[in-house]
């Protein structure tokens, strides 16, 4: 096997795959001549070897052990010594970041000996028996799978006995007193002691880190970020710099921007005499970054001069971990910062107006999810509202729901579809499900480098951190204000992610600056900086981009709001939406007609109600193209319910009523009746089934477009026959609407520019697209049925039973109604372009199904050359963003 362990002075930040993120950049800074603590990184090779087989790979730990020989021997000292020990931190490593879901390990090499020396050589008992409790606590939970309550029990009962409520307020008797306890802890639980071997420790820690990539809640997170399940984790040896060392020690998070916001300058916390798990996982409150130039002038200048460069060099918005030992700055990582949706689009357009990125790689720092995140309400200023607290803004937006204070249960009302605001005093990795589940997350410890904050961040969620005044008891399942307010789980709260504010009840939102931007209530001066940012990148995408892109609208208002949000036609009008309310009953007349002059009554009332609709459309969308879908219902969906029907004809028919309509309707219910309606008489088959309804419906397009014409518009309406199996379904259907149009043109003497083409929605007609298209002007892939047909799945039944199951098991990396199935369907979609297009080189190809505004289903349209994705309005703008994202992205190949 080749080279399973490498020195930190022989990587670079190009190498992730292989050392994995955090080795990969303690690499590259080192290579700069930062101060890093020396170490070495165990690949991901080493990892996968390890899951594939379930054992260590052979010769890796005597690998591991030349490395740390040549550590000790830098270091000048031995790992685990009795007189002056080496002590090192384990902490994982993936190639994408994976923040708090993987596990870490500190001060290996600490025992009953070593503990003494370090007391000795650093004249601080105090210093070396909290690294030894420290050590203890996380072994003890990452390694030996002792529950971590029992260590924090453990700890509070230390502080009660002290009547202290802080970590630091416990002397070097106390820790050592904890020490004799925690140990206890292990034995009792796992039947061993704990192991006093430092090299035991150390293979300990480095395997415990392997089996953290399949932990469930790193599972969770993959899936969630779709990070590939396949990569494993590096792990990363590394000497330790203490920063609890007494107040001239220290450790913290720092920011090159605001990534809440994006604002310029120097972000983040700090907290002294502390290691730096004590900073992220929110237990204490931390002071800002800026506190510590008053308390470490030196120490101070030296970072902001280190973030500077690390900011020039990986040319975008760094997330830093340091320490301070005794006044000597120790940087401990750095990475490309996870940031807000707000602070993405305004730090890629400052890095452009910086001259340290292109337009092009600052549209692939941003995306269609965070834009769309940029559209959800915010909370309304006027609105009545009753503050609880304030805390630290950590993630931005606005969210109401039920306060809860568990994951479990957040999960669980979460699934029954009640919003929940997730509260806890802090978050840890364990809470991810909850977090997931939840609309914002509430905490009273902890700042924005805190695991809830960063968890948050990457994940879009609403988040206020830090809310001190808010006494959290999740026992209980309450918390208090100040003033003594309290609410309980169930009660709804607000919370304002932008300002930190925590309100009572439901507080009124309002659009985001965002959407009125796209509306045209918002100039571009008024919006802001986040405004402006958007502006310039939408309009670097549409400069880019290739594709159309269209809008599924069914009136003339949805047609008018795509259009103002930047929509180049209507790719998908669903006209059985047109026969709903009143309409209904018309159709439960053409449905009961016996004879060709009783459906043509029925056309007849028909015709100028549709013919109404397609006028306000084709003014809505004048001069860009309308697709509309002929009419394409399961008839069960506008035909009374069987059962229901059956009980009022039997209660008529008992009580003497007359019931001669019902019992008609009843008989066609009956003759109607489909085990599965969504594959039986609609779409294509129903235009056949019933002679003159897909004229009567191609006559009401063609006679608005023509009254839109003669009114001095432009209306270029598409025909689109759906469900089509069979060139000759189209055929067959192309005639009628062909006699219609001749028909529509005689009579208002205009030209219609129109177009007849089918939705390919059926396997069959994509394997035979050659065919059908000898009788379309296009094809619109209708991916949501064409999904359902392909896997055999109906949506609204797996979505409700077994797909989460499918998810837990990695059958499904994610629902292929939301992202575009590239094995199956993906490849259908091609076949059907192009089959089709060698039949008709210039036949348009698009897109209506849900995906066509999905940003992973649209670079792959992208890749495919179709003609336009259509989506619902609202996700217009995300579909402009990536088509344009998807071309740069190719480029760059």
């Amino acid at each position: 096997m080749a080279q399973l362990v490498h020195d930190f002075e022989t990587g670079s930040m190009d190498q992730k795959d292989l050392l994995g993120g955090k080795g990969a950049n303690l690499a590259e800074m080192t290579r700069l001549g930062i101060p890093v603590p020396p170490g070495f990184t165990i690949t991901t090779d080493a990892c996968r070897a390890y899951l594939e087989s379930g054992t260590v790979p052979p010769g890796l730990f005597e690998e591991v052990g030349e490395h740390l020989e040549r550590l000790e021997a830098r270091m000048g000292r031995t790992l685990g010594d009795g007189a002056d020990p080496l002590l090192v931190s384990v902490r994982s490593g993936a190639k994408f970041s994976m923040p708090g879901m993987m596990e870490t390990v500190l001060n290996i090499g600490l025992n009953d000996t070593s503990v003494e020396g370090l007391s000795a050589q650093t004249d601080n008992p105090r210093f070396a028996w909290d690294s030894y409790r420290r050590l203890l606590q996380m072994y003890g939970k990452t390694v030996l799978d002792v529950d971590g309550e029992a260590f924090e029990d453990a700890l509070d009962e230390a502080k009660a006995a002290k009547g202290v409520t802080a970590d630091v307020d416990l002397d070097a008797d106390d820790l050592r007193a904890l020490v004799a306890r925690f140990k206890a802890v292990i034995e009792e639980a796992t039947g061993a002691p704990f192991p006093q071997d430092p090299r035991e420790q150390l293979r300990g820690a480095v395997v415990a880190v392997f089996d953290s990539w399949n932990s469930p809640r790193a599972i969770l997170y993959r899936r969630r970020e779709q990070i590939p399940t396949d990569l494993g984790t590096a792990v990363n040896v590394q000497a330790m710099a203490f920063g609890n060392r007494g107040s001239d020690s220290g450790s913290g998070v720092a920011f090159t921007r605001d990534p809440a916001t994006g604002e310029t300058g120097v972000y983040g916390d700090y907290l002294q005499d502390a290691q730096g798990e004590d900073v992220v996982s929110g237990i204490r409150n931390t002071l800002h970054l800026a506190d510590l130039e008053r308390i470490d002038k030196a120490s101070y200048d030296q970072l902001v001069d280190i973030m500077a460069r690390l900011e020039a060099h990986y040319r975008d918005m760094c997330d830093i971990e340091f320490t301070i030992e005794r006044g000597h700055l120790w940087m401990l990582q750095t990475r490309v910062g996870k940031r807000t949706a707000e602070a993405a689009f305004r730090i890629a357009v400052d890095l452009v107006d910086e001259g340290a990125i292109t337009e092009e790689e600052a549209l692939m720092r941003v995306t269609g999810d965070q834009l769309a995140q940029l559209m959800f309400p915010h909370f309304d200023p006027e609105g009545a509202r009753t503050l609880l607290a304030k805390g630290m803004s950590a993630s931005p937006g606005a969210a109401v729901g039920a306060a809860v204070f568990d994951s479990d249960t957040a999960v669980r009302l979460a699934e029954e579809g009640t919003p929940v605001i997730l509260v806890r005093r802090e978050t840890n990795p364990d809470d991810l499900h909850g977090m997931v589940a939840a609309a914002g997350i509430l905490t009273s410890r902890g700042g924005k480098t805190s695991h809830a904050a960063v968890v948050a961040r990457g994940m879009g969620r609403t988040c206020v951190c830090g809310a001190e005044t808010l006494e959290v008891d999740t026992k209980a399942g309450q918390f208090t204000t100040h003033d003594g307010t309290v609410v309980r789980q169930g009660d709804t709260i607000s919370i304002d992610g932008t300002t930190g504010e925590v309100f009572a009840g439901e507080v009124a939102v309002y659009a985001s600056p965002v959407v009125r931007y796209f509306e045209g209530t918002m100039s571009v001066e008024d919006g802001g900086p986040l405004v402006a940012a958007v502006d310039r990148l939408m309009s670097a995408a549409d400069k880019h981009r290739r594709m159309q892109v269209r809008a599924n609208a069914d009136n003339a208002e949805d047609a008018a709001r795509a259009r103002r949000f930047g929509a180049e036609g209507i790719g998908l009008c669903r006209t059985e939406h047109m026969f709903l309310g009143e309409r209904r009953e018309l159709v439960e007349h053409l449905i009961l007609a016996e004879s060709d002059a009783d459906r043509q009554r029925v056309f007849d009332e028909l015709l100028p109600l549709q013919r109404a609709d397609f006028v306000e459309l084709f003014e809505a969308m004048d001069g860009l193209p309308v697709t509309v879908r002929l009419l394409d219902p399961p008839l069960h969906e506008f035909l009374p319910d069987f059962t229901e029907l059956s009980v009022k004809v039997a209660v008529a028919e008992a009580t003497g009523q007359p019931h001669d309509t019902e019992s008609l309707l009843l008989l066609a219910v009956r003759r109607l009746h489909e085990e599965n309606p969504m594959l039986g008489l609609r779409g294509v088959r129903l235009g056949i089934a019933i002679p003159g309804l897909f004229e009567m419906q191609s006559r009401a397009i063609l006679e608005a477009a023509a009254i839109v014409t003669e009114r001095g518009g432009h209306a270029h309406p598409e025909i689109m026959v759906p469900l089509v199996g069979s060139v000759e379904e189209l055929r067959n259907i192309r005639i009628e609407i062909d006699e219609a149009a001749h028909e529509v043109r005689t009579e208002h003497s205009v030209h219609l520019d129109h177009h007849i083409g089918t939705m390919i929605e059926l396997p069959r007609a994509a394997l035979t697209a050659g065919e059908i298209a000898g009788a379309a002007d296009f094809f619109s892939f209708g991916t949501n049925d064409l999904t359902q047909t392909t896997w055999g799945f109906s949506r609204d039944d797996v979505e409700s039973s077994f797909f989460s199951r499918y998810m837990e098991a990695g059958i499904l990396g994610s629902s292929p109604f939301e992202n575009i199935d590239r094995a199956g369907v993906g490849r259908l979609v091609r076949i059907g372009t192009d089959e089709g297009r060698k039949t008709k080189p210039d036949l348009k190809v698009g897109v209506c199904g849900e995906h066509g505004g999905d940003p992973e289903s649209v670079h792959f349209f992208e890749e495919r050359k179709l003609d336009y994705v259509s989506c619902s309005p609202f996700r217009v703008p995300v579909a402009r963003l990536e088509a344009g994202r998807a071309v740069v992205k190719g480029l760059a190949r």
